[in-house]
This record gives structure tokens, sequence and C-alpha cells, in this order.
């Protein structure tokens, strides 16, 4: 009775499921956009210095309006992220690495 009357409350409400494997998520360092008339297309991808491959750890199709809500979101987001810890700094170099992250260096 209590769920019938929670639905009539909030008819648009939407239950999200979240497994764990899932909840875990995924670490990218970089993401790539492409698009055409009808949907964006963005991957996210996890580079790692030394390694000579960069993986595509996730694929999400969105349509154009979808991706303007998702810009709106991440503006919002990042306001009040800098809001509460102060400006995110942005550097145009790449990522310095250290030279033997991920492993050791040979000797000869």
């Amino acid at each position: 009775m209590a769920e019938d009357q929670e639905k009539k409350a909030n008819p648009n409400q939407i239950n999200i499921e979240l497994s764990e494997e899932v909840a875990e998520g995924e670490y990218a360092n970089l993401a790539m956009i492409a698009h055409s008339n009808s949907e964006f297309v963005i991957d996210f991808i996890r580079l790692m210095p030394g390694v000579p491959k960069a993986k595509v750890k996730s694929r999400i199709v969105i349509t154009p309006e979808h991706a303007k809500r998702l810009l709106n979101a991440l503006n919002d987001n990042i306001q009040k992220y800098e809001d509460t810890f102060g400006p995110i700094k942005k550097t145009e170099e790449a990522p310095k690495f250290p030279i033997n992250f991920g492993g050791t260096i040979g000797e000869a």
C-alpha cells in the first residue's frame, strides 16, 4: 500500500540499479569524443606511461540532447567542487610520469 502511494506521489521517479562490479568504477585518464548528426560517442581511455597501447575502458553513446545535459551537469558539478575546494588548476602540458613508472629500467 505504501509503495502505491509513493508511485502516485512521484510518478516520474526512476529506480536505478547499480551492480557491485559497476559500482567499483573504472579509472580513465583520457577521453576522446566523436559525433555524428544523431549521436555523440565518448571513449574513456586508460593511458599508462611506458605501455605502447592505450585501452578503451568504456564507450558511451548518447544523443546530442543528452550530451548537452551532460555538459550542463558537469559544469554545475565543477562549480560546486570549486566552491568547496577551490579552483581546479589547468595545465596545457602533458602529464609527467616517472620514467620507470610501472616497472623497472633494464641496465646493460
